[in-house]
């Protein structure tokens, strides 16, 4: 879909360059000598380098649009995960490298939302807290507990994350995919 320059939007994906990018930050300059354009700062979706470009409002942009299913994560083998569509029951494997770092917070028969772009797979998005059990838990040195500090603990996937004083071994929490920061204790 064709869009013009000053139509551009933070977090819009544009096909530029033959590239994907998402626009980061985007500035409407009008100087005085010339016409007005707009300053955007975009982000490769592939790769994450950057890249500053200018578009005047003359310009057309070529706005693209994602696919995005769910799939389920029916297991694991190495740096290779397997995932299942839920509406068509088509399975798909996925390297590590393209989940990133939220790949260490996936565990058997999750959902997921898949996006791809012609075909291609873009990204992994996980749900945004995922609950997982303590199996391990710094002990808490006394009269440290009247500051709001937190202690070291270690999850069942083998993740470091910091947690509150009163959270012990065999605890499950919720912890957040982005990041991996506890978010509360679990229910």
């Amino acid at each position: 879909m064709k869009i013009g320059g000053n139509d551009l939007r933070i977090g819009m994906l544009i096909e530029h360059k033959g590239r994907l990018w998402t626009a980061c930050k985007l500035q409407h300059v009008k100087p005085g000598k010339g016409g007005a354009f707009i300053q955007a700062e975009l982000k490769d979706i592939k790769n994450g380098t950057k890249l500053n470009e200018r578009f005047r409002s003359d310009e057309t942009l070529e706005k693209v649009s994602l696919d995005e299913d769910e799939y389920q994560l029916l297991f694991k083998d190495g740096d290779i995960f397997t995932f299942m569509n839920t509406s068509t029951f088509e399975q798909i494997q996925i390297n590590k490298d393209i989940i990133g770092e939220p790949a260490r917070f996936l565990q058997d028969n999750m959902i997921v939302t898949i996006t791809s772009y012609e075909g291609e797979i873009i990204g992994v998005m996980l749900p945004n807290t995922v609950t997982m059990k303590i199996v391990e838990a710094d002990t808490v040195v006394k009269g440290q507990t009247a500051t709001a500090s937190y202690k070291s603990a270690i999850l069942e996937n083998g993740v470091r994350i910091l947690v509150p004083p009163h959270i012990d071994a065999g605890t499950s929490v919720v912890v957040n995919t982005d990041d991996g920061s506890y978010v509360e204790k679990a229910k």
